[in-house]
């Protein structure tokens, strides 16, 4: 994707106001002429930001400004790790809930809507990503946060929630105990705005289809303002990323040279008006691609795909490389076999034992399941694996995001 002259002067701009400051990048730029930076290419030889350069700052060596300008900080949700901690000035938190807006806005939602959000508040970004944008647009928020699921559902019909934004895993959970209750009939949603992870094509109709909603992908991360910088339209291909506020590259994840439009490669993210914590090509770990051309819905804004994993989900069972969107992708054209998944891996007797429970429909041949998924497994990721055919519900739910992977040889 070329970089337009307006983004090329903002970045021009806060390399050099970087560069001559005393935080992170000051150093991070040390020895590198800003002035010569002159075209896309002088840009794209610039050295990547990694997550290990931003625990290493902890607690605020991201910050750019002086302490008097910073009225927010959040963290990245991980739990594992120092923390990554990203200072927020007034500006940011305007310019954030500007883009949220937009999101809800491509959402097709107006001043009318009420807006249930689940997600988490404090210092994940989540929560009150979305909250700002839906009080910004004029819409009733109510700002449920995550669990006590028996409320959630008093609260959702009670006060006749139009639009549910979630993680896809709480959101299937939500879809699951309405159809459970029987009280699909009690419930107004007609829009799920669903963000934080990566889920398949097969998970997304089962959402659609027992929620009775039209749902929308938000993409976003705390190091990067929060949820609410990509959203999808009503076509349903790919997400629009806000341009204007920041410039992104999809690079090959082993050599880091920025790859074609189309081609898939891990996604690289500069802000180009953010204060509190800029941050110059941010290797994300979301792998993507850019979608050339213009979108049916007609608008400017360019577009990623939707996110396919990340380059540290994957895992190697006898050197090949397995990610989840495989799975999901072949579980996809299976039919008897639901959405959810667990791989377990473990290592006995000398040798690497892969097994994938599978939850799986009450009336399901499970021996003729077994069989089919197992078969797909090995054509598709080039491993024998073993398949636990399980009931719908029994894997465990989650009120956040879902942990698919599960590697016990360590």
């Amino acid at each position: 994707m070329n970089m337009n002259q307006q983004q090329f002067d903002l970045i021009q701009a806060q390399l050099k106001a970087l560069a001559a400051g005393s935080g992170f990048y000051s150093q991070k730029l040390a020895g590198i002429d800003v002035d010569a930076i002159r075209t896309q290419q002088d840009f794209e030889r610039l050295p990547f930001t990694w997550k290990g350069d931003l625990r290493e700052a902890y607690p605020l060596g991201l910050q750019a400004v002086p302490d008097e300008d910073v009225v927010r900080i959040h963290s990245s949700s991980g739990t594992t790790g120092t923390p990554v901690i990203i200072p927020y000035t007034r500006t940011d938190v305007e310019d954030w809930a500007i883009m949220f807006e937009r999101c809800y806005r491509m959402a097709g939602l107006t001043p009318l809507d009420r807006v249930h959000v689940t997600p988490g508040y404090g210092l994940w970004t989540a929560g009150i990503g979305f909250q700002n944008g839906a009080e910004r647009l004029g819409a009733m928020v109510i700002p449920m946060g995550p669990g006590n699921t028996d409320k959630q559902l008093r609260m959702m019909m009670d006060l006749k929630s139009t639009v549910l934004c979630a993680t896809s895993s709480y959101a299937l959970l939500l879809a699951e105990e309405i159809a459970r209750r029987g009280i699909g009939g009690q419930i107004y949603l007609n829009k799920g705005i669903i963000g934080s992870e990566r889920w398949g094509e097969k998970m997304r109709r089962r959402i659609a289809n027992e929620l009775g909603v039209q749902l929308y992908d938000i993409y976003g991360l705390t190091e990067i303002y929060g949820p609410g910088i990509g959203m999808s339209c009503d076509y349903e291909c790919g997400m629009h990323m806000w341009d204007d506020y920041i410039y992104f590259e999809v690079v090959n994840p082993k050599t880091g040279q920025t790859v074609p439009d189309g081609e898939m490669g891990e996604l690289v993210i500069t802000t180009l008006r953010k204060q509190g914590a800029p941050l110059i090509r941010y290797r994300t770990h979301d792998l993507t691609r850019i979608l050339p051309g213009e979108c049916r819905c007609g608008s400017p804004y360019p577009r990623i795909d939707t996110i396919l994993g990340r380059t540290d989900d994957m895992v190697k069972v006898k050197g090949v490389n397995i990610f989840p969107s495989q799975i999901d992708e072949l579980l996809r054209d299976i039919r008897g076999a639901s959405s959810e998944y667990q791989v377990m891996i473990d290592h006995l007797n000398g040798r690497d034992i892969l097994t994938l429970f599978v939850e799986v429909e009450a009336q399901a041949n499970r021996q003729q399941l077994e069989a089919e998924i197992q078969d797909a497994f090995r054509q598709r990721v080039g491993l024998t694996a073993n398949i636990k055919p399980v009931d719908i519900g029994e894997l465990p739910r989650s009120e956040k995001k879902a942990t698919r992977i599960f590697d016990n040889r360590y």
